[in-house]
């Protein structure tokens, strides 16, 4: 998308209301963003009230590539040096120690911030607008808390409504090519962990660090998305193994449940009622991208239970599999439940 493609009318009105302390959906490569000024303490709340948001929970201050980092951390190391140049503009999102002049309402009250550059054009047009550059603006994803994370301006409309007071803007940027959030990478304490997995994988930034980021422990920061129960849809999702999924279809089909499929694999189904079936890639760049909307589209059929083949264990996939396993965290227990019953 060039410059000239840009719908700069709206995104100067987004901006502007923005510095009115009003919130504005937008697009990023991950996923849509439901942004405030960070450092208007009264429009960060207004993102909790709208997503239903717990106030201790971090959200993540999106800036301009030209942004000044020593205006929102307390110092860079030379890990977040090497992580900055190598991803971002991306979907890396760095944990630093704030910096005293930014509120902690972005950080749920923690002396850590979330920080990071996103290469959507629209986001960067946006922050590049946005007080002429030099603003962040604090940016959850755009649903209510826990729900399916929006990779679509619609799928934001549908999950506030059109009367919603709180989300009247929403810049209209297309699919998140991402489709699943980004990588988090505490840098706080020292040498780097890894608390949430994204589209940059472990490989990936252990190649740049020239070691293996560790692995969340109790001390770490809370950062977005790293509850047990995120991402979900209002329909309960269970995973279940590709050599299982015919023996779990029929057993759900002869107790009178209707189930919708998620799957990847080449399983034939085609004797079981189903809703709907969803075939994504066996790609895990392109499976990510089309999770969210897969999950959004199965939750409108009004099936008992979606199922989803569970997807490959390898590393690239961790963002994937993290993400469904926690869509599925109060699932637990729902197929034994459905099928004893």
């Amino acid at each position: 998308m060039t410059d000239e493609q840009l719908d700069w009318p709206a995104i100067r009105d987004a901006a502007r209301r923005l510095e009115r302390g009003e919130l504005v959906a937008f697009p990023t490569e991950t996923v849509y963003g439901l942004g405030a000024d960070a450092e208007n303490r009264c429009a960060v709340t207004y993102i909790y009230e709208a997503k239903g948001r717990p106030s201790n929970h971090p959200v993540i201050v999106h800036v301009a590539p030209e942004a000044d980092l020593s205006y929102w951390v307390q110092s860079v190391p030379e890990d977040a040096r090497k992580l900055i140049a190598a991803f971002w503009p991306g979907p890396l999102t760095l944990i630093l120690k704030r910096a005293e002049n930014i509120p902690d309402t972005v950080s749920g009250g923690q002396d850590s911030i979330g920080i990071r550059c996103p290469s959507h054009p629209v986001a960067q047009a946006l922050l590049r607008t946005f007080k002429d550059g030099k603003g962040g603006v604090a940016a959850p994803s755009a649903n209510k808390f826990g729900h399916v994370s929006p990779t679509t301006a619609q799928h934001v409309r549908d999950e506030f409504g059109p009367n919603n007071p709180l989300v009247q803007c929403v810049l209209d940027g297309g699919q998140s090519e991402v489709g699943i959030e980004s990588t988090i990478v505490d840098l706080s304490r020292g040498r780097a962990v890894l608390l949430r997995p994204g589209h940059i994988d472990i490989d990936a930034l252990s190649v740049v660090l020239a070691y293996v980021p560790a692995l969340p422990d109790a001390e770490a920061p809370r950062a977005s998305g790293t509850l047990d129960a995120h991402y979900a849809p209002s329909t309960p999702v269970v995973l279940v193994e590709g050599t299982e999924l015919v023996s779990v279809l029929t057993r759900l089909n002869a107790a009178g449940y209707r189930a919708a499929l998620m799957q990847y694999s080449e399983s034939d189904i085609s004797d079981i009622s189903v809703t709907t079936t969803i075939r994504l890639s066996k790609d895990a760049s392109a499976y990510a991208h089309d999770l969210y909307a897969a999950l959004r589209e199965m939750d409108e059929t009004k099936a008992d239970v979606i199922v989803v083949e569970t997807p490959p264990s390898g590393e690239a996939w961790r963002g994937i599999n993290a993400r469904l396993r926690r869509a599925a965290h109060d699932s637990a227990g729902i197929l034994e439940r459905l099928l004893t019953a």
